[in-house]
């Protein structure tokens, strides 16, 4: 029976010695069980962070150190010895990997068993890895104390190949260190889970059942960047039957007992692994022949057997074949709401070290449902809202904060900007249309919350949903400068699903939405098309899909190019100023950091 322990760690993001530090409050803790267990594994870049983009050459070491320096630990912690396996980027040679270490902590035999460098980058959606780090190039079982194991880092695992490599070198156990960014908000049977776990779980249970051998998955835990890690780390055994599930959002360190008679017993049902064994040697010979032999030249682009050959330009599931699956804009609002709060949490008192938060209460459902979701974040008492009222403010817009207010017990703030924008706008002179009042009321308004972020101590928080920001439906460098927005990645129409779960006041949710800068004006008239059908063609239009596509969902040709032309002409909104690029060391071009390091 091998005894392991799934380490599932939040790092400080960049900090090295405080992360070593808490890996030998874990030797600590683990080494006071009834039964220490034989094998620790941590996750992906454990000791510094994912998300490191340029920081990699600070924080890359060599394989030897980072043993060291757990061996360090691992003395000062007291802890009987064991095994462990973490996640970390590598110098090795002059170059950078992100690689994962499997080292035997004290005792006679201590030492580094092996070193696997992640094989499969992603350089896709927020991925970047190849610019930073260099590919591994081999997948290999390595002998330990207690049997034979083979480590892959995260997207290893996705491509079948590798788990299969290790299985016919012998693994036994097949260790996966993973820091993978939760996304999907889809409702589900059970417990509330990102989307991407469930593909994990799947994944994890598959290779376990395909090869007979013992799979963990340990995930990171915590935000970076706004990007959720969310643990939920799994053991899967040589059935594919979940053995262990690491809670969400939260650090833990949780054993498992692993018995390596299952792998007799479940080779013995589905010898799969022994047939490959038999058959790989022909089929490679095959593939390799064919590698060598006479496959015929492609045809040129423009022949017909070519063009027939090619898929047409439009995916090849419309959502027309969808119509009658739920909407793809539905959420677990309970997921949601604890996947937010969390976010707000890490984001302000973990990684900017505010207690207390400012936010702009205009009385509508975004501002409502930030304030509901900091107060529970913080607590309410370190929430102050900020009502904003100008001259040609709706008197409901104060009376539905006024109700939020009451209904958190929330400090409070009323600073009546109609003087501040007056004199502004008398002293600029010339036509003073209502657009151009309304820019200068919004940009007032962040002139006053960022001024009583000073006074209170507190940061500011955004309030703009998806949809604004996509349609371009804000002040630039007004509404989207607050440094922390909870909801920009909900569409308007999830913001009131989620709004009503959290029991925000019906009167705000079911209330036509305005941003209250012109007598009389709503969001939707100023669009010319309703929250709930912007919101889905936005979301088709961002999976890749085109008019002749969307159409058959019930939405105009009219209606998809007004959604679309507004996307295409505000990309300029969503981003810093462009700055002219003189050198190799540009800001946000050659000389990259994120955000939170």
């Amino acid at each position: 029976m091998l005894r392991l322990a799934i380490a599932q760690f939040r790092p400080d993001k960049g900090d090295y010695p405080a992360n070593l530090a808490r890996a030998g409050a874990v030797f600590a803790e683990v080494g006071r069980w009834p039964e220490p267990p034989d094998l620790v594994v941590f996750p992906e870049s454990a000791l510094t962070g994912y998300f490191l983009e340029g920081g990699v050459q600070e924080l890359a070491l060599p394989a030897e150190r980072l043993f060291e320096d757990l061996g360090r630990v691992h003395r000062e912690s007291g802890a009987p010895p064991f095994d462990v396996a973490i996640g970390f980027y590598e110098l090795w040679r002059n170059h950078l990997h992100n690689s994962a270490l499997y080292a035997s902590l004290g005792g006679a035999d201590a030492g580094i068993r092996h070193v696997h460098r992640k094989v499969f980058l992603p350089t896709y959606g927020v991925f970047d890895e190849e610019r930073f780090v260099e590919p591994g190039r081999s997948v290999q079982a390595f002998d330990t104390r207690w049997g034979r194991a083979a480590m892959l880092v995260c997207e290893d695992a996705w491509h079948s190949l590798a788990p299969t490599l290790a299985a016919l070198d012998g693994a036994q156990l097949i260790l996966v260190p993973s820091a993978t960014p939760a996304r999907g908000l889809t409702p589900r049977v059970g417990e509330s889970r990102p989307a991407n776990l469930d593909r994990w779980d799947r994944l994890a249970q598959g290779i376990a059942e395909e090869h007979g051998v013992f799979v963990v998955v340990c995930h990171l835990v915590g935000f970076e960047g706004g990007k959720a890690f969310a643990g939920g780390s799994i053991v899967a055994s040589p059935r594919g039957r979940v053995l262990l599930q690491a809670p969400l959002f939260e650090p833990a360190t949780v054993p498992v007992g692993l018995d390596f008679a299952e792998i007799t017993r479940a080779r013995a049902e589905a010898p799969l692994l022994s047939d490959l064994q038999v058959r790989l040697p022909h089929l490679l010979g095959d593939w390799s022949a064919r590698r060598r032999g006479d496959s015929a030249p492609e045809p040129p682009a423009d022949s017909p057997s070519r063009r027939a050959a090619e898929p047409p330009s439009r995916l090849l599931v419309p959502p027309s074949r969808r119509a009658a699956e739920p909407s793809p804009l539905t959420i677990d609002p309970e997921l949601t709401r604890r996947w937010l709060v969390e976010f707000l949490r890490d984001e302000l008192t973990r990684r900017r070290k505010f207690g207390k938060a400012v936010l702009g209460l205009s009385g509508g459902v975004d501002s409502s449902l930030v304030a509901f979701l900091a107060a529970e974040a913080l607590g309410p008492e370190n929430v102050t809202a900020v009502r904003m009222p100008y001259r040609s403010s709706s008197p409901e817009s104060l009376d539905h904060a006024q109700l939020v207010i009451d209904q958190l017990r929330s400090p409070s703030r009323t600073v009546d900007i109609t003087a501040g924008v007056d004199g502004i706008v008398a002293a600029i002179g010339g036509d003073s249309s209502p657009a151009r009042r309304g820019n200068v009321m919004a940009r007032m308004r962040m002139i006053t919350l960022f001024d009583l972020s000073v006074e209170l101590g507190a940061l500011p928080l955004g309030t703009g949903n998806k949809t604004e920001r996509l349609f371009g439906y804000f002040t630039w460098h007004a509404d989207d400068s607050p440094p922390v927005n909870p909801i920009g990645d909900l569409f308007k129409s999830q913001v009131w699903a989620l709004a009503r779960h959290l029991g925000v006041p019906d009167v705000i949710v079911n209330k036509p939405a305005s941003a209250d800068l012109i007598r009389g004006q709503t969001d939707e008239a100023d669009f010319g098309i309703s929250y709930p059908r912007a919101d889905v063609i936005l979301h088709w239009l961002l999976q890749g899909y085109h008019t002749a596509d969307i159409t058959p969902l019930g939405y105009t040709e009219a209606e998809v190019a007004l959604v679309e032309k507004r996307l295409e002409s505000t990309h300029w909104k969503r981003r810093l100023p462009t700055v002219a690029m003189l050198s190799q060391t540009a800001i946000g071009e050659y000389y990259l950091r994120p955000v939170d390091y």
